[in-house]
């Protein structure tokens, strides 16, 4: 069987993907493409970007020839509306109708519960930074099969300042943290099937250094760093960990453990949704193992 057929949806705007490189990010859509590209090495992907306003969409009936949609980050937030985010949301309801199944992390499931008819905030509690800290499986989510070989506890990278609040009809809650009620979830929406999460699986520990480095002066005025110079130093620890682990001293400092920086770990929920993808994809063919 031929490799999947993956579209990755690039959230950020072209200012926000200005911004990303000047700080020393990844375009979003090719930090993802990575991301999946690392778990199986034999997907076709394509990209989009909706936020653009010349952007060339595929309609309903197009979507049906991809396998299967993964949603990237943004700088963007759902709450203050606009072009860009219109675009988006029109975009993932035409996903949904397609039935192809979708995944998401951060912008991602916040865009497809806003599509779905949810409402995404501002978190009242702040900005999560760096790592989300014990993220917990519910009952549910312990079952679903996003979170195959999870620990029922664990911790992930994570940056966002927005969070679900209320959520589409028949959202299962997957995941939660003391940070964010909605860590994960899955739900069904026009007869297409999503997964979303908070945090980013694709990331590297690069990536939030990045945006530490990015984010630096929010980071003082919110409280979370001293100052810039402080935020400029753990942005280089952290970079550290993707070398060679970081040190010891780092690590303990940080409180990091294999479910962090195991790279194979981070992406475990991508390889679980591609296991999905790839049987639904069996299913729909007839297809058997060879």
């Amino acid at each position: 069987m031929s490799g999947l057929k993956i579209l990755v949806v690039d959230g950020y705007s072209e200012e926000g993907r200005t911004q990303l490189a000047a700080w020393g990010g990844t375009v979003a859509s090719d930090l993802y493409a990575g991301a999946l590209r690392r778990v199986r090495g034999d997907l076709a992907i394509e990209t989009a970007f909706p936020a653009l306003p010349d952007a060339v969409l595929p309609d309903v009936a197009a979507l049906r020839g991809y396998d299967g949609v993964a949603w990237t980050g943004s700088s963007l937030n759902v709450y203050n509306g606009g072009p860009e985010i219109e675009r988006q949301l029109e975009f993932c309801r035409s996903c949904f109708a397609s039935g192809v199944p979708q995944f998401g992390s951060c912008w991602g499931l916040q865009v497809a519960a806003a599509a779905a008819g949810g409402t995404v905030l501002r978190n009242p509690l702040g900005r999560e930074m760096g790592i989300a800290r014990k993220i917990v499986l519910t009952e549910a989510g312990r079952a679903h099969p996003l979170y195959h070989g999870r620990p029922s506890v664990f911790d992930a990278i994570a940056v966002h300042k927005d969070i679900v609040t209320a959520l589409p009809e028949g959202t299962r809650i997957l995941a939660w943290n003391p940070m964010a009620r909605v860590q994960a979830a899955a739900f069904t929406h026009d007869g297409g099937a999503f997964w979303g999460v908070q945090y980013h699986p694709e990331y590297t520990f690069g990536e939030i250094g990045a945006a530490m480095r990015r984010y630096a002066a929010g980071l003082v005025e919110e409280g979370l760093f001293e100052s810039e110079q402080a935020v400029r130093r753990s942005a280089g620890i952290f970079a550290s960990f993707d070398d060679d682990g970081g040190g010891a001293a780092d690590r303990w400092l940080a409180g990091l453990d294999d479910d962090v920086l195991d790279p194979a770990e981070r992406l475990r929920d991508l390889k679980n949704w591609l296991d999905f993808v790839e049987a639904g994809r069996r299913r729909r063919t007839g297809s058997g193992n060879s």
